[in-house]
């Protein structure tokens, strides 16, 4: 069975070789009469425009004796008139003759070269390669985008001209004035020789288009064949190119880093103008050599289309840098650090001071007490200024670690600070955050850079006489002695005790108290703590603290004795 599937199978394969010069021989005949039917239709065309030049010939030749017997100067216009309409006609079927008959136009042969000298085309005569290049790029699509244009013109055109010559001989043939036929018999002459030639157009560029169709590659293939040459052609030069901006590239670095090692005072922070000059030189010197080490090169292997690309890009940045150039020159100036923005010294960016710590490309500034940096462009700093920078000169009200106050209330210690954030922890775990422009604004107290507690107590007025010298000095030492027993006194820098003023229902006594940062934490635990100890020494040394006026009035009014412990335990509260 398998031998005889073999011997089948041979037999397809004989009987297809047999049928393949069949099949081509078909497609071979199939494509010649094509040709041919093609050949007939451009030799019917030329036969029409043939026929066509003749009578415009003899029609011009007629207007011509016309021209020379006219004797009004209305009649010599009209007639010139239709002559140059003729010429104009006659011309353009003898250029279409011409073109049809040999498939290519003899003028492009003959083209003279102007010589009147114009300076736009001497300045962008460089650009011709490249100019020619694209349009040879796009003269397929152009040619065929007017060839269709041109028979979409003149098919609107030719029904006009059909329904002028169909109204014409209807009128003949119900006229029965011979000198209106006459006149008709002209007009209708005149209408035919414009429909032939709309037609002979119209076929004309009908045959142009159909051969460019019949050339035309697929718009892929035309792209790939199209790639394919031009990278064949200029690959070379172009890796060519990158080799020479890489090399140049290579040899900066190489020299910039010598530079580094042989000049004294390079590497400083704050460079001095003689250096900061010849970095930009260096910088300077190295981006002309990049943009001019390709140029050389095309202009050495002779490629006048990259040439001229390059030398349009290079116009295109000059254009650029000649509306930019004031403002590059004030980069310039910010760079030689001799601008309005220098090194080492203070500005405000985004609603916080910054410490211009170095000017480059790339600029680095920083806040030393948030500890913030950041890097900003030098085009950044044009419409900047900077100031020097005092000794006392602020940066920001606190550290990260450090207790703060703020004027709502709200007391924690910072544990983050951003340009855009800082965050707060309180007693307990809590956290929270605020805008760092919101937390400038609420004038943050800094606890950690020592603090004051101020706290009042009042005696009652039958202690007048102690309550000037004798107390304040008593209840200073008590808390002397209380802060050392518990722990506070190496942390307690300054104590006073002083006669604060009579009160409408008491003597006051004003107590203050300036602790050490570190106990910034215990903020809140030592005002309590004051507090507890005031009363302690009132326990003490026996001295009353009295209730204002009006509770003794309401608590009479009510009949209501009150004890002296309870007024102690009122007025504390």
């Amino acid at each position: 069975m398998l031998h005889t599937l073999t011997r089948s199978s041979r037999m397809l394969l004989i009987i297809f070789a047999m049928l393949l010069p069949a099949v081509a021989s078909a497609q071979a005949e199939v494509a010649a009469s094509a040709d041919d039917m093609q050949l007939q239709d451009t030799i019917s065309t030329l036969h029409s425009l043939i026929k066509l030049q003749t009578e415009l010939k003899h029609d011009i030749h007629v207007l011509g004796q016309q021209l020379t017997a006219a004797k009004t100067v209305s009649e010599k216009k009209d007639i010139q008139a239709q002559l140059d309409k003729l010429d104009i006609d006659l011309q353009t079927t003898t250029r279409n003759l011409r073109g049809i008959g040999a498939g290519a136009d003899i003028a492009s042969l003959r083209a003279v070269q102007e010589t009147k000298f114009s300076l736009q085309e001497e300045l962008f005569s460089l650009l011709k390669p490249a100019l020619k290049e694209m349009k040879d790029m796009t003269s397929h699509v152009r040619m065929k985008s007017e060839l269709k244009d041109k028979i979409a013109y003149y098919r609107e055109k030719q029904p006009v001209a059909e329904l002028a010559v169909a109204n014409i001989m209807g009128l003949i043939d119900k006229n029965e004035d011979e000198s209106l036929e006459r006149y008709l018999e002209g007009m209708l002459a005149d209408w035919r020789k414009q429909l032939t030639v709309i037609q002979s157009e119209l076929q004309s560029a009908e045959l142009q288009l159909e051969k460019l169709v019949r050339s035309e590659a697929s718009l892929a293939d035309a792209s790939q064949s199209y790639l394919k040459a031009f990278f064949q052609r200029r690959g070379l030069y172009l890796a060519q190119a990158i080799l020479a901006v890489m090399g140049i590239l290579l040899l900066s670095r190489m020299s910039y880093r010598a530079m580094v090692k042989l000049i004294p005072g390079y590497r400083q922070e704050h460079r001095s103008f003689r250096i900061r000059l010849l970095d930009l030189v260096h910088r300077i010197i190295t981006v002309i050599l990049a943009i001019m080490g390709p140029m050389v090169v095309f202009y050495l292997v002779e490629d006048w289309v990259l040439f001229s690309l390059g030398i349009l890009l290079l116009l295109g940045i000059g254009l650029t840098l000649r509306h930019a150039l004031p403002r590059y020159w004030q980069q310039v100036q910010l760079f030689l650090n001799v601008g309005s923005v220098r090194e080492g010294e203070r500005l405000d960016l985004d609603g916080l001071p910054w410490r211009v710590r170095q000017i480059n490309i790339f600029s680095l500034l920083e806040n030393p007490t948030a500890e913030l940096s950041q890097r900003v462009r030098i085009d950044d700093l044009v419409e900047m200024k900077s100031r020097p920078v005092k000794r006392d000169d602020p940066w920001f009200p606190c550290k990260r670690g450090d207790w703060v106050k703020l004027s709502d209330g709200m007391r924690g210690k910072v544990t983050g600070i951003s340009q855009e954030l800082v965050e707060l922890i309180e007693r307990g775990g809590a956290h929270c955050t605020y805008r760092t422009a919101d937390f400038l604004a609420l004038s943050p107290n800094n606890l950690s850079r020592n603090f004051r507690l101020k706290e009042t107590i009042g005696i009652s007025y039958n202690l007048q006489r102690e309550s000037v010298v004798a107390i304040p000095d008593t209840l200073k030492e008590h808390i002397e002695r209380r802060a050392a027993k518990e722990g506070y006194a190496d942390r307690l820098h300054n104590l006073r005790v002083d006669f604060e003023k009579a009160n409408a229902s008491s003597l006051d006594i004003v107590v203050i108290a300036d602790f050490d940062g570190a106990l910034a934490d215990l903020y809140g635990r030592l005002q309590r703590t004051l507090q507890r100890w005031c009363v302690e020494a009132c326990n003490e040394f026996g001295w009353e603290i009295p209730f204002s006026q009006l509770t003794l009035h309401q608590a009479e009014a009510a009949n209501i004795s009150v004890l002296p412990q309870d007024l102690q335990s009122m007025q504390l509260r």
